[in-house]
């Protein structure tokens, strides 16, 4: 199924302007239960009440608050809210470019892919431009009533457009406990470098499968066709005694795996 646009805006690079379109990159594929009553079946309302009482508060008693300090809250009206939102725009302003991977993964928030609207050669020459320069651009733009910047990078042949979170979301690594691990033997170094370099290999997108949730759906297919599955628990890992230990543990089972796989191929 061909992807469908959810935005469609203009790229301003300064003096230029590219009209473009804006795709999810990600989808959800959380498992959703409806809440139902058990009986009829029916989706259950949930209703807003006062702890105290349990009486229902209707919707014109509710409002907003922010809470200052434990006990003291500021009303807000959805007016006042209104009336400080951004303004509406469809400009994807750059305001500058950095060398790629200059923005750390920890700022990253959410992908979009960027695509061309009408002319595409513009486009697709301002990708070739920034794959040659090995560059990023810092993007700000508002969409849906919300402020947001960005990272536009080259993905493929086409932009990639990631939300970024804002300057007081992301923490120190300062914020951290000092370190205070013991000094590592030789021989433990030398075993995690082997270690590292015996699980060299490619990145394969099929590997990371939410293996909770398959479990989930097998199970809600099994119940649709009248079966009921056996459940087994999932057993936690036993507690490794020392790094030493663990690594050499892991390494020799690698090499028994290795020496399986010649094996097969002799």
């Amino acid at each position: 199924m061909a992807a469908r646009a959810i935005w469609a805006g203009n790229l301003k690079l300064g003096p230029a302007t590219l009209p473009v379109k804006l795709y999810s990159a990600v989808e959800d594929q959380s498992v959703h239960f409806h809440i139902l009553e058990a009986k009829t079946k029916l989706r259950v309302k949930q209703h807003m009440v006062n702890p105290e009482s349990d009486e229902p508060v209707t919707s014109e008693d509710i409002r907003k608050g922010y809470e200052i300090e434990p006990g003291t809250f500021v009303f807000v009206d959805d007016q006042e809210l209104e009336a400080i939102e951004p303004k509406p725009s469809r400009d994807i302003e750059i305001t500058r470019f950095v060398p790629s991977g200059h923005v750390s993964h920890l700022w990253y928030e959410r992908p979009y892919y960027l695509g061309p609207d009408a002319e595409s050669d513009p486009y697709f020459a301002f990708v070739q431009a920034l794959r040659k320069q090995d560059r990023e651009g810092i993007a700000r733009w508002v969409m849906r009533k919300k402020a947001y910047v960005g990272a536009l990078r080259v993905n493929g042949d086409y932009l990639v457009l990631i939300t970024l979170k804002h300057a007081d979301e992301v923490l120190s690594e300062r914020d951290l406990p000092a370190p205070r691990a013991r000094d590592l033997s030789p021989k433990e170094l030398n075993m995690a470098e082997e270690l590292v370099g015996a699980l060299e290999g490619e990145f394969n997108v099929n590997e990371f499968r939410d293996e909770y949730r398959d479990r989930v759906m097998e199970l809600i297919e099994a119940k649709a066709k009248g079966k009921r599955p056996a459940l087994h628990a999932a057993r936690p890992k036993r507690a490794t005694t020392s790094l030493a230990d663990d690594l050499a543990k892991s390494l020799a089972a690698m090499k028994r795996g290795t020496r399986g796989k010649e094996r097969k191929v002799a």
